[in-house]
């Protein structure tokens, strides 16, 4: 596994782990880390354009705070930054 794909795991379970995020944004972060952990390197590029779509969805949710949309964001870039 790539060190910035373990980087970004790390930051969306610190997020995960937050009490003001909503139980179903946690939800759908958990299956971001899970999909991640199992990727192979070969497959890397596609799911992260997948996960960057699902990401885009989260940060639309009308429940978030915007400290926590800004961290989506920055999940985002995160992956965006990954060179596949």
């Amino acid at each position: 596994m790539k060190p910035e794909v373990q980087e970004a795991i790390e930051y969306m379970t610190e997020l995960k782990e937050e009490s003001g995020v909503p139980k179903n944004v946690k939800t759908k972060i958990s299956v971001i880390i899970t999909e991640l952990q199992q990727a192979q390197d070969k497959e890397l590029s596609l799911l992260i354009n997948k996960l960057l779509s699902d990401l885009d969805d989260i940060s639309s949710d009308a429940n978030l705070d915007s400290f926590t949309r800004q961290q989506i964001w920055s999940i985002s870039s995160m992956l965006e930054a990954i060179d596949c």
